[in-house]
C-alpha cells in the first residue's frame, strides 16, 4: 500500500475540514496515511509520526498545510530521505507551498498518475567552527543568516570563497542564501532572485555601512567562510532558515558548502517558476 504522511501549521481555520478531505481522498485512493500530531486530530485511520521521524517511515511522499515556514522545517527533516514534499498554501505569500487550495485534488490526481513534476532543490550545508573544533552542522534549505543580536549595532565580517579573502562586511548581519533562499530574507535584503535551476549561491549583506558593499553571486561548488571579527560587547547569532541557531563569539567561522542533500518538491506541471514570481511579487501581466 502507498504511504503518505500529512503535516500541518497549527491553528489554521479551515485546516480541519482541509486534512479531512484530504485524508478522505487519499484513503479512497488506497494509500496509508501517517500524520503528525495537530493533523491526527481530524484523520482517522492514521499512524501518528512526528516531524523529525518521517525519513524512515517508508513514505512515497508527504503533504505539507500551511505555509513556507512549516515547509522548511518539514524539508530538513526529510532531507537525507529524499522524500517528495507536496506543499499546499494555506497561508499568505507562499513561495514553495505553492498549490493552492482548491488545487489541491488537481495535484494528488497528476501524482496519483505520474504526472506531476518534481523540483529539486539545493541546499546548504553549514558548520560553526570554533577554533579546531565544530560546534555545531546543520542543513538549510532557504538560507544561512550571521547577524547581530543587538538591536541597532554593526559588526565586522571577514568572508573568504575559496579560501580568498572577499571583503571585511561591516553590517547588521550577512545572509548566504540557495536559489530557494533567493526569494526571501535575502531578496528583502536586496538580494538578487535566482531561478532554482541556478548552480549558485548568493552572499547578501544586511544594512551595510558601506553603499557599495553590494550582493555576490558564487558558484554552488564554493566554499564560504564568514569570521565574525568583531561583535563588540553584542554576541552575534547564527540563524538557519529562521528557525533554527544558536549565539556566536568573536572569532568564530561559519563555513558554508552546498550539501549532499537535496529536497524534491512536487508540483503542477503546467506551472513555472515564473508563473509563481508574477503571482507572489504581483507582477504585471501580459
Amino acid at each position: 500500500m502507498k504511504r503518505v504522511a500529512i503535516i500541518s501549521k497549527p491553528g489554521g481555520a479551515e485546516l480541519e475540514g482541509v486534512v479531512r478531505e484530504l485524508s478522505g481522498w487519499l484513503h479512497e485512493h488506497n494509500y496509508s496515511v501517517v500524520a503528525d500530531k495537530v493533523s491526527e486530530a481530524f484523520c482517522s485511520p492514521c499512524e501518528r509520526a512526528e516531524r523529525q521521524d518521517l525519513a524512515g517511515k517508508g513514505l512515497d511522499f508527504v503533504i505539507v498545510l500551511g505555509g513556507d515556514g512549516t515547509l522548511l522545517s518539514t524539508a530538513r527533516s526529510l532531507a537525507r530521505s529524499g522524500t517528495p514534499i507536496l506543499g499546499v498554501n494555506l497561508g499568505s505569500l507562499g513561495f514553495l507551498t505553492e498549490v493552492k487550495r482548491e488545487e489541491m485534488h488537481e495535484a494528488l490526481e497528476a501524482i496519483d498518475a505520474g504526472a506531476c513534476d518534481v523540483s529539486v532543490r539545493s541546499m546548504i550545508h553549514c558548520q560553526l567552527r570554533r577554533g579546531d573544533d565544530c560546534v555545531a552542522g546543520f542543513e538549510a534549505l532557504n538560507d544561512v543568516v550571521v547577524h547581530q543580536s543587538a538591536l541597532a549595532r554593526l559588526t565586522d565580517f571577514d568572508v573568504r570563497v575559496n579560501g580568498a579573502f572577499v571583503a571585511n562586511y561591516k553590517a547588521d548581519g550577512l545572509i548566504i542564501s540557495t536559489p530557494t533562499g533567493s526569494t526571501a530574507y535575502s531578496l528583502a535584503a536586496g538580494g538578487p532572485i535566482l531561478s532554482p535551476d541556478v548552480p549558485g549561491f548568493v552572499i547578501t549583506p544586511v544594512a551595510p555601512h558601506a553603499l557599495t558593499n553590494r550582493p555576490l553571486v558564487v558558484q554552488d561548488t564554493a566554499v564560504i567562510d564568514i569570521m565574525v571579527a568583531k561583535a563588540g560587547d553584542a554576541s552575534a547569532s547564527l540563524t538557519v532558515d529562521g528557525q533554527q541557531g544558536l549565539p556566536m563569539k568573536d572569532g568564530d567561522i561559519v563555513q558554508c558548502r552546498k550539501s549532499d542533500c537535496s529536497v524534491k518538491l512536487l508540483k503542477l506541471a503546467e506551472r513555472s517558476f515564473f508563473d509563481v514570481l508574477r503571482t507572489k511579487l504581483k507582477w504585471g501581466e501580459r
